[in-house]
């Protein structure tokens, strides 16, 4: 059965439940690879407790923080486009936004976001338009949402219609 062309690199990501609650989503819409900071982060309780079994099915790879500017440079030079889900002045909102075939999409760290120097290396930035006073979602949310958005743009053969 084949898979979406979206990578969710979730390397900045340290919260194990965060990262189970993604491997779960990115398993469920059948994503070609969820990209973490740290092996040991699968053996944790926490995410297990998200992830069900899902960790079994989806593809998992490792690159750590250090490693991430030339992951992002590899995956550009491959044909992806590295799209950061970042609230910016520059980011388009997500109900505007058509997301490339080939999209990484780069998660921040809980609290403090995508830093400077990796934005600047993306191509594009999406952003969720909010009207609530809190001004962000849990990063496992926010991701789910862009995961729909892009799996509505870039459906698969089996998919049933998304609405």
């Amino acid at each position: 059965m084949p898979r979406r062309n979206l990578i969710i690199c979730a390397t900045l990501v340290q919260n194990p439940a965060n990262l189970g609650g993604l491997c779960r989503t990115a398993e469920a819409f059948r994503l070609a690879a969820l990209v973490t900071g740290d092996a040991s982060m699968t053996q944790r309780a926490a995410f297990r407790d998200l992830a069900v079994s899902a960790h079994r099915w989806q593809p998992l790879h490792i690159c750590t923080p250090l490693e991430l500017p030339e992951w992002i440079l590899t995956q550009q030079q491959s044909g992806y486009r590295a799209i950061a889900l970042e609230a910016h002045p520059r980011a388009v909102p997500l109900p505007e936004f058509r997301f490339p075939q080939s999209t990484v999409l780069i998660l921040g760290r809980e609290l403090t976001g995508i830093p400077p120097e990796i934005l600047d290396q993306c191509d594009q930035s999406v952003v969720i338009p909010q009207a609530g006073m809190v001004e962000s979602l849990n990063v496992q949310t926010a991701a789910a949402i862009a995961i729909y958005e892009y799996s509505k743009q870039h459906p698969l053969p089996h998919d049933r219609p998304l609405e």
